[in-house]
Order: structure tokens, then C-alpha cells, then sequence
């Protein structure tokens, strides 16, 4: 059996800790951290070898580096992909992934609940390229098929999405893309690699920010873009070498050590999240609970289907709009303000005057994100000393 067949036989809390790893003739024990641009070739043919890609060495760290390639490697095992390429931000896999994938004169169909800086690239920086985009509601299977045109060349979906928890049928999704001719490309962040597999469910690409929850720990940004060994190689290669989005040595080895935890940390964010959802649902200053974990949800017959746990993330519509939004918010203690998500750490934030505040106020209504709505990210803190600190906060409203 070969290291790569005995890697995959093993179970996704043995492949965080032991997959792709690569040790140096010193045998260390933690994966080693090779802070270089360039390399050393014994020879100018060995140089030409490498060049030509008759030699699988390294040849600038722009390009892969052993510690990079230990993450990309990882995480390759983890989502049960071909190839990936690490990325400097999670912004940075979405835009790589997109931009080269099509060319002016193409059109894309993307679900329109997305992260506001993935609307961005999608509307902005592709339609200054002259690619088209639609924007369709990603849970209408319909409107996915009416949106197809000749030109039609990608498919894009986050699920589930940010900030209102909405779940996609990425099956179905990726039956209709291919059905036209188009790929999916599907940014899983908010699911995690642990609790929905879109390659398994048909997408052609899968992007993350791992700054979340791959990192989880507020330590560092990255991303990673997995997919086909072919897709990458006639996609995102030449376009990855020559654009430079490349992941630092240095936090590629972070994003190592916080593999190791990630199932352990996802699985204590889960369980803390769908206690504070149940928790706020029976709140009367309250009005609406959004959690995938939870029956009521609108989605959960897709959920049952695709996703192996709920979330790590709920979002709930505070009583009262704005002003006792900012009052939950401003009167939590361990709970923090910050927009980032999937720490160890709980995390609130205020999208509609966030994340999604240059959304057009009719977008954001549109999406579910009125003045009342708050999107937390469960830490890995005491359940109880969560529920505690909530019940202080709905007080405070």
C-alpha cells in the first residue's frame, strides 16, 4: 500500500496530525518551517530539469515550498482532493479561483447571499475584466437553470452562507453547472472541511479562508484552493505562478499546528453554538433564531442530506433593531466584537453595519440582514459561562 493509499484509509483526526508530511534529514518531530525564496540546483541541467517540470523540486517559494507543500498536502487529505495551491488570505483563494476561470466574454451565475468582498470580485473586479455575472437566489434550483446563457462557464456558491446561515443544494447546483457546460466552485468556509465535502457532492472547486477555522487561534491569514490535479494544472498553475497569491512558509506552518486541533476545536464550537441557538429561541427579546443545527431551520431537509453537523456560527435578530443590537453586543464579557470568525474564542458581530455595509440597504434586506441581526461564532470557552454572559447581554436590550 502506498503512503498515499494508507494516508486515506485513515480517519480525518489521524490525517490533521500525520498527513503530508515531509521530514528534513534531521528527523524532527513537528513539520519543519523552510523560511527561503529560492533553492539550490547541483547543476544548470538539473536547473533546466527542474524548469522544464522533468524534476518535481522546488524552484521559488512564490511558486510551493516544502512547509507550504505540507499544508496544501493536508489539507488535500482532509478534503479528499487531487491538488491544492495555499493561498495568502481566504479572499485571495475566492479571487485566484474565479479569475482564472474565465475571460472576458464569459458569464457566471453565483448565489447572491455571498461574503460583501466576494460580491466585490464577482460584480467589480470580473465585470471590469468583461466577464458577466447573475446573481440568483441560491436555494431556487429554478432560478440557477434560468439564469444559464451560451456563455455561461462557472457556477459560485458559499453554503452555509454569511451572514444568515442559508443552506445550498450543492448536488443539485453542480448537476445543473454541469449540465450547461460550467464548473462549481464552492467556498466552504463557514461548514468546515469536517461537516460538508462539496467534491464528494459534485463542485469542481473548493475554496477556504483558513484564516477561520483552520487557524482558529487569531493568529494568522491564508487560504487554500483544492480541486482536480487536471483543473489545476490547466487553470490556476501558470496563473498562480505568475500573480504571486502565495501562502508565507511561516503561516502555512501555523495552519499546520492548528490542523492538529481542528477536530477537537469544530467539534466543542458546534456543540457551544446549537446550546446558545436553543437558548436564544426561547428568548421573548428574540425574534427569529437562524442555526443548521436546529429542525426549524429553513434548509434542514438539504442539511440532513449534505452537511454531517450543524455549524460552529448562528445567527439570531435582536428585538428593538440597531440600537439593541449594539446593546447585546456592547454588554457581553467574554463574548468579543470582531468580524472575524471560527476562533477558539467567541466571536459577535454586527453585519449590516460590517461585513455587509456596503450592500445596498434593499440587498440586505433582500438577504435577511436587518439592523437587529448579529452573527456569532461559537468559541470552545465553558457552555455555561456562554449562556451566562448571553443572559446578561439580553438584559442589557
Amino acid at each position: 500500500m502506498s503512503q498515499t493509499d494508507r494516508t486515506r484509509a485513515l480517519r480525518p483526526a489521524t490525517r490533521m496530525v500525520h498527513a503530508g508530511t515531509m521530514r528534513s534529514q534531521f528527523g524532527e518531530m513537528s513539520e519543519a518551517l523552510f523560511l527561503t525564496q529560492g533553492f539550490i540546483y547541483d547543476t544548470a541541467e538539473a536547473a533546466e530539469a527542474r524548469f522544464k517540470g522533468e524534476d518535481d523540486g522546488f524552484i521559488y517559494s512564490r511558486y510551493s515550498n516544502p512547509t507550504t507543500r505540507m499544508f496544501e498536502e493536508r489539507m488535500m487529505a482532509l478534503e479528499g482532493a487531487e491538488d491544492a495551491r495555499a493561498t495568502a488570505s481566504g479572499m485571495a483563494a475566492v479571487t485566484a479561483a474565479l479569475q482564472c476561470s474565465v475571460k472576458a466574454g464569459d458569464h457566471v451565475v453565483a448565489a447572491r447571499a455571498l461574503f460583501g468582498s466576494c460580491r466585490y470580485v464577482l460584480e467589480t473586479v470580473l465585470g471590469r475584466a468583461g466577464v458577466a455575472c447573475t446573481l440568483v437566489d441560491g436555494r431556487n434550483l429554478d432560478a440557477w437553470r434560468a439564469a444559464v446563457t451560451p456563455r455561461t462557464k462557472l457556477f459560485f456558491l458559499e453554503s452555509p452562507t454569511n451572514p444568515t446561515l442559508e443552506v445550498v443544494d450543492i448536488a443539485a447546483v453542480a448537476e445543473i453547472a454541469h449540465a450547461a457546460g460550467a464548473r462549481l466552485v464552492v467556498d466552504n468556509v463557514f461548514a468546515t472541511p469536517l461537516q460538508q465535502k462539496p467534491l464528494e457532492l459534485g463542485a469542481d472547486v473548493v475554496v477556504y479562508s483558513a484564516t477561520k477555522h483552520i487557524d482558529g487561534q487569531g493568529r494568522c491569514l491564508g487560504g487554500v484552493i483544492l480541486s482536480s490535479k487536471a483543473w489545476i494544472d490547466e487553470n490556476l498553475h501558470d496563473f498562480f505562478r505568475h500573480t504571486g497569491p502565495s501562502l508565507s512558509p511561516f503561516n502555512a506552518w501555523t495552519l499546520l499546528k492548528g490542523l492538529e486541533t481542528l477536530p477537537l476545536r469544530v467539534a466543542a464550537q458546534t456543540a457551544n453554538a446549537a446550546l446558545l441557538a436553543d437558548h436564544l429561541a426561547d428568548s421573548e427579546k428574540v425574534s427569529r433564531v437562524i442555526y443548521p443545527g436546529r429542525a426549524d431551520h429553513p434548509d434542514a431537509a438539504v442539511i440532513a442530506r449534505q452537511m454531517s453537523g450543524g455549524s460552529t456560527l448562528l445567527a439570531f435578530e435582536v428585538k428593538g433593531g440597531k440600537e439593541a443590537a449594539f446593546r447585546f453586543a456592547n454588554a457581553l464579557e467574554i463574548v468579543s466584537i470582531s468580524n472575524n470568525l471560527g476562533d477558539a474564542k467567541s466571536l459577535i458581530t454586527h453585519p449590516a453595519t460590517t461585513t455587509h455595509k456596503n450592500l445596498s440597504p434593499e440587498d440586505r434586506a433582500e438577504l435577511g440582514i436587518g439592523d437587529g441581526l448579529l452573527r456569532l461564532s461559537a468559541g470552545i470557552e465553558d457552555a455555561a459561562d456562554l449562556i451566562d454572559d448571553v443572559e446578561t447581554a439580553l438584559a442589557a436590550t
